[in-house]
Formats: structure tokens, C-alpha cells, sequence
């Protein structure tokens, strides 16, 4: 079933979309599954687990660290970044000043560039994490200064509503301004993703210019 569900979510992205397999709160068998049906690219948002399954992979299953990319896609605290940065090949989930300038030390302290996507905060909920669209500006017109950060794009995640207008407004607001930067920036060479859409909205994601989609639950179930 697993493998169904993979296969049938890869049949309709289109090309150049990625498709970031969220496994967080399912066990490593499951991602072993996951891997036997040919994904490759995992998210998880808790720091403890994501690197329990990391080390899982490699030292249980005899996975080679460079055959997964793994992702992590929640609210990071500056005191679990020892959790996360050694093993993350993107942290999707950069929402504020305070960790951003605390990964760029980390980076520093341990000779790693790591890389980011920047978190705009453009769903309805007050509890959602992320910066504002001159936040992130900021930040990109002094991108120089973090020598030890690579911005790759942009994360967001819309109200959760089934209302597919708002869905729709708050992926036009992010596709707009994430257009509007690569415009700005053309530069920044490595400011080219733009990750948008979860199990529920991800089809419409697609409709805005998402380069990668965070699936759990179509894929691992509830």
C-alpha cells in the first residue's frame, strides 16, 4: 500500500517537483518501506526522532548516508541544533532571527554551510512560526554576511481550512513574493526552492509553483 501510495502521488507531480516523504511519528521500518519503493528524500520536525532514524538508517539497515537527503521541517530551539544540523541536508523550517543567527554560528563553530529555507509566515494561525516579507528581505539583502548559510528558498504553509480559495490566496501571497525575491536576487544562485503543499493541498501547491511538497499522511496513513 505504501508503495502504492508513493507511485500514485510520483505519477502526478510534475517533473522537477520534489516529493519530501514527511515520515515524523512513524517508525524506521516504515521509511524502510518508503525506501524499498524508491523514495529517497525524507522530512522529519522533531529534532530527538530525526536523528534517532538518521543513525537508524545507516547503522540498522546498512542505507549509505548519501543515498537519503533528509529534511527538517519543524520549529527548530537553538539547543537541539546538535540534533539536527550534522545530519539535515535542508532545514526547511528557518522562522526566525534568533535561530537563523544561531545556525550561521553553529555552521561557523563546525566548518559546515548549512542550507535553508526561509519560513514565511502566511497562514491564518497566530501559533504558526515564520518571519514577514520584510524580515525576509532583510535578511537576503545581507545574505553575504552569513558565510556559513545557504539560502535555498522559501517554506510556507497554508491556513488550515478547507476552503480552497484561502488555501489559494495564501499560496498566491507566497508564490508572489517568492517570484518577486528571485527577481530581486538574481544573484543568489541558490534561491530556487520553493517548498509549498502538505498531504491535503499539495495538487493546488503545484498550481503555484511549488518545487517541493511535504507528504505524510497520503503516503505513511494517519
Amino acid at each position: 500500500m505504501l508503495k502504492d501510495n508513493i507511485d500514485s502521488i510520483s505519477r502526478e507531480l510534475p517533473e522537477g517537483v520534489k516529493l519530501v516523504a514527511v515520515s515524523k511519528f512513524h517508525p524506521v521500518e516504515a521509511i524502510m518501506e518508503a525506501y524499498d519503493a524508491g523514495q529517497r528524500r525524507f522530512g522529519e520536525n522533531r529534532p530527538q526522532e530525526f536523528e534517532m532514524k538518521v543513525k537508524a538508517m545507516q547503522e540498522k539497515y546498512g542505507i549509505p548516508r548519501n543515498e537519503l537527503e533528509w529534511h527538517f521541517i519543524g520549529h527548530l530551539q537553538t539547543n537541539k541544533l546538535k540534533m539536527v544540523l550534522p545530519y539535515a541536508d535542508l532545514v526547511q523550517s528557518v522562522d526566525s532571527m534568533h535561530l537563523l543567527e544561531a545556525v550561521e554560528e553553529w555552521g561557523k563553530a563546525n566548518s559546515k554551510v548549512i542550507n535553508v529555507l526561509l519560513e514565511l509566515h502566511i497562514g491564518a494561525e497566530e501559533t504558526k512560526q515564520g518571519f514577514v516579507e520584510e524580515e525576509i528581505l532583510g535578511i537576503l539583502f545581507d545574505a553575504e554576511k552569513y558565510t556559513h548559510v545557504r539560502f535555498c528558498g522559501m517554506m510556507g504553509m497554508a491556513t488550515h481550512t478547507d476552503d480552497d480559495e484561502d488555501i489559494r490566496a495564501d499560496f498566491t501571497r507566497i508564490s508572489t513574493f517568492y517570484s518577486y525575491l528571485r527577481d530581486l536576487f538574481p544573484d543568489l544562485d541558490s534561491f530556487r526552492e520553493l517548498s509549498i503543499g502538505m498531504s491535503g493541498d499539495w495538487r493546488i501547491a503545484v498550481e503555484y509553483g511549488a518545487t517541493m511538497v511535504r507528504i505524510g499522511t497520503a503516503i505513511f496513513g494517519q
